[in-house]
């Protein structure tokens, strides 16, 4: 199981890594915290203070075809939130 999807980079992500030294990442649904922090401390070298998590769950999408209207949901999925020790940072751009 891979625990870690992809980060989170969006504009309110960004804020939070500015003013709350916290990070956003997709994760496996199945991961619970203590999987998610020993994932990010052994992939990246830093100390986790906090996980917060929660299922972000898909949005209503719908589109008109020539058979009528169309509706679906995008998928649902797990985001980690994750509090860093003072001083310390995650450089996601280091890896490319």
């Amino acid at each position: 199981m891979e625990i870690l999807k992809k980060p989170i980079l969006t504009e309110k992500a960004s804020l939070l890594t500015e003013k709350l030294n916290r990070f956003a990442f997709k994760v496996d649904h199945r991961a619970n915290k203590l999987q998610i922090k020993s994932a990010i401390e052994q992939m990246f070298g830093v100390n986790i203070v906090a996980v917060n998590t929660m299922v972000v769950f898909g949005k209503t999408k719908s589109r008109n075809t020539k058979a009528g209207i169309v509706t679906g949901n995008s998928p649902k999925y797990k985001k980690a939130i994750v509090t860093l020790k003072d001083g310390e940072t995650i450089d996601f751009y280091s890896n490319i």
